[in-house]
């Protein structure tokens, strides 16, 4: 598995270096919407998966050459192909990866922060993200279909607690999915957020491809309800539902960089093109990928997005 992908661009962090600290797939949650597909494994134990300095030698040479590019980096973030608290290393890589001089982030969908481990190890980064899609057990097992041995309850006591101990950034994401009813939830996640007093709480909907076809974007009502909901108990709301832009970073092989950014982060057609391009790649190159299985298309509310395809041999495997 590739462990470093990207400079991306990211709609909350600028320009982001990603870290792919867990095998593809391994999550907590199965959730509804997830650009990246089905849970293939659910566990909640907490396991070493990559030696920390190997993941600190990849990310160093990566930097490297985006120093040596003059490419502006604005964080190194931890966000992988499932959740990053699974990794009982967290601690030690982010330790590791002080040493480069960039602000370190992480997105994780918040479902161990009860473990006291996994709040110490938040503790060591600049920037936290933190799932809430929602605050009744109904809506959470609807929407992020969590492991049988989670408690709603624990994970957001967890949250506050953590809150209390930190300070860096702490924002929050919640996913709206069209379809279902949220009919006072909204208002209960409004008191929760109240309580955690996050520095920015986002409101997404699904602009990439979700796990399960069903799902849909929300109508401007509902967004707009949440979003007037929150603000009344928050001092600072955002949208996060905007398309983050085709400036993606080649630095080595186009071929290499284009697996690994669809590994963790679908890209749209001509974001692919436009990093064929700066890579004087032809376009024959992506038709070369779908060809033999590296890549799969989908469409998704009127766009073209590729994916790396894992269930098929890769080019350049490296686990």
């Amino acid at each position: 598995m590739e462990i470093v992908f990207g400079p991306v661009p990211s709609r909350r962090l600028g320009r982001s270096l990603g870290v792919n600290n867990i095998p593809y797939k391994v999550c907590t949650y199965a959730c509804v919407y997830c650009q990246i597909g089905n849970t293939l494994k659910m566990q909640v134990e907490r396991q070493k998966f990559y030696e920390p300095s190997r993941i600190f030698e990849e990310v160093e040479r990566r930097v490297e050459d985006i120093e040596k590019e003059n490419i502006k980096l604005d964080y190194i973030t931890f966000v992988p192909d499932g959740e990053p608290t699974l990794d009982l290393n967290l601690e030690k890589e982010v330790r590791l990866l002080r040493s480069l001089g960039y602000p370190i982030a992480i997105i994780t969908n918040s479902s161990l922060i009860y473990d006291q481990d996994v709040r110490n190890a938040l503790l060591n980064f600049d920037y936290v993200s933190l799932k809430i899609d929602a605050i009744t057990e109904e809506m959470w097992k609807r929407v992020n279909k969590p492991h049988k041995e989670l408690k709603l309850s624990k994970i957001l006591g967890g949250m506050l607690e953590f809150k209390d101990d930190y300070d860096g950034k702490v924002v929050t994401e919640t996913m709206l999915v069209g379809g279902l009813d949220y009919d006072g939830e909204l208002e209960k996640m409004a008191e929760f957020l109240s309580d955690l007093n996050p520095d920015i709480a986002y409101i997404a909907i699904p602009t990439r491809p979700p796990a399960e076809r069903w799902v849909t974007q929300p109508n401007e009502e509902l967004v707009a309800k949440a979003y007037e909901i929150f603000s009344e108990k928050l001092n600072r709301v955002e949208y996060l539902i905007g398309y983050e832009g085709n400036e993606f970073v080649s630095l080595e092989n186009v071929r290499e960089d284009i697996l690994k950014i669809t590994a963790v982060h679908p890209m749209r057609e001509e974001a692919i093109l436009e990093l064929l391009k700066k890579g004087d790649a032809s376009e024959g190159l992506m038709e070369d990928m779908l060809n033999k299985n590296e890549l799969k298309k989908v469409e998704y509310q009127g766009h073209v997005y590729y994916l790396r395809n894992f269930r098929k041999p890769q080019l350049g495997k490296n686990t």
